[in-house]
């Protein structure tokens, strides 16, 4: 297996580091595109792997959607598919086969799209054999399960003959992401109405515009843990918005809490050290991608933490929670279930001089415990597995690494 080697340091210059761009916006911006009637100029698309799959797939339109491991490009290309009435199969690596996307498929059924399981009941892959005709046009969804079937519903609703009333029942996770969507799909000319738990698009035409990605917050998250780990440090990051669409700046929020001041200008953010206030519980329901980097975080600096919200880690690349027991427990920290779906992180109090991170093919696994090489040397397995959602991230560390 290929293994990366991080040595240890505690402190660097300050630098600048490029971020990549949002995949979650552009994979979102390309499915509106798509069906734009028009010609739209996007740019700053992400160079994520789950991205390059969407633009590829859309662009060279095969029989077959293989969408790797991008859950939101067989999500959002599920209902792409069905409301433009193509006859497609759909399916992906077997994590992903293992992925459910039942509830999704419900809802499109129940809309009037003919989709069939090729393999097992609920999971990919999958045929869709398009939308003849709009059987209904009120749709009711779990809202606590993934909001990406949520998006992947809203962003064609326009497309349909009745628009949609999307009820969304109990819980809504990852709200932050469907707000996204919602503001996204406005940047293209289409009005959704949100009020209680119930989204109503009217029929409408997405209108041809121009639209910038911003940077990623998800991929921010990393160096704000890495300023947070180390003694000394100061980053500069690029291309960040303080009024960002993406759940995941509330990782500002957190940070400060961990010792991380940020001083938003016109180009980004910049990252300083400050004594850490204390951090005692957050509810990652909304942002649940950066609970491993938070975990990790607390791990290092030695902050105990209560954290709520992040049921859904169980289901993504892979069960991102058993995944976090099994690393952190390598330098003596633990993430253990105190009452269901609660769970407190306890910090390392003795840090052994090397450990070896399995990746479990997760690319935030391989990024969430970079900042560990603050306190000891870390071995990363598969670091290549980044290319998932930020392929130049260890070219990015090789940026700092020079400034030590």
């Amino acid at each position: 297996m290929e293994t990366l080697v991080l040595n240890q340091f505690s402190a660097f210059q300050p630098c600048t580091i490029p971020l990549p761009s949002s995949k979650s916006e552009s994979n979102r911006a390309l499915i509106i595109d798509a069906l734009t009637e028009g010609e739209n100029h996007l740019h700053n698309l992400a160079e994520a792997r789950d991205t390059q799959t969407m633009i590829r797939l859309l662009k060279e339109n095969p029989p077959v959607y293989d969408v790797l491991d991008a859950g939101t490009t067989m999500r959002f290309l599920t209902a792409y598919a069905a409301v433009t009435n193509q006859h497609k199969v759909l399916t992906g690596t077997a994590r992903m086969c293992e992925r459910p996307i039942g509830i999704l498929v419900d809802a499109l059924r129940e809309i009037g799209a003919e989709i069939h399981y090729l393999n097992s009941e609920g999971y990919p892959p999958l045929a869709v054999h398009g939308l003849q005709e709009q059987k209904s046009g009120r749709v009711s969804i779990r809202g606590d399960v993934s909001s990406q079937y949520i998006s992947a519903l809203l962003m064609i609703s326009p497309k349909l003959p009745q628009g949609l009333q999307l009820e969304l029942e109990g819980k809504v996770g990852s709200k932050t992401y469907i707000e996204m969507t919602i503001q996204l799909m406005k940047a293209f000319g289409v009005e959704a109405i949100w009020e209680n738990n119930t989204i109503i698009v009217a029929p409408q035409k997405y209108q041809p515009t121009t639209f910038s990605v911003e940077s990623d917050w998800s991929g921010a998250s990393y160096w704000f843990s890495l300023v947070a780990c180390a003694e000394k440090g100061e980053l500069f990051l690029k291309g960040l918005k303080e009024n960002s669409l993406q759940g995941d700046s509330k990782i500002v929020e957190i940070m400060d809490k961990l010792g991380v001041k940020s001083e938003f200008n016109a180009d980004g953010v910049k990252l300083t050290k400050q004594p850490i206030k204390g951090f005692e519980a957050f509810d990652f329901t909304h942002c649940p991608d950066i609970a491993q980097t938070v975990a990790v975080t607390c791990a290092i600096v030695g902050q105990k933490a209560v954290f709520t919200g992040v049921e859904s880690l169980r289901i993504k690349e892979t069960d991102r929670i058993f995944a976090l027991q099994q690393e952190l427990a390598k330098f003596n920290a633990d993430f253990v279930e105190t009452e269901k779906d609660v769970f407190t992180l306890i910090p390392s109090v003795n840090m052994p001089n090397q450990v070896r991170i399995h990746t479990y093919d997760d690319h935030r696994m391989a990024m969430a415990f970079m900042p560990l090489m603050t306190k000891t040397r870390v071995i990363i397995e598969d670091p290549e597995v980044v290319n998932k959602s930020y392929p130049s991230f260890w070219k990015h560390l090789e940026i700092l690494s020079s400034n030590i």
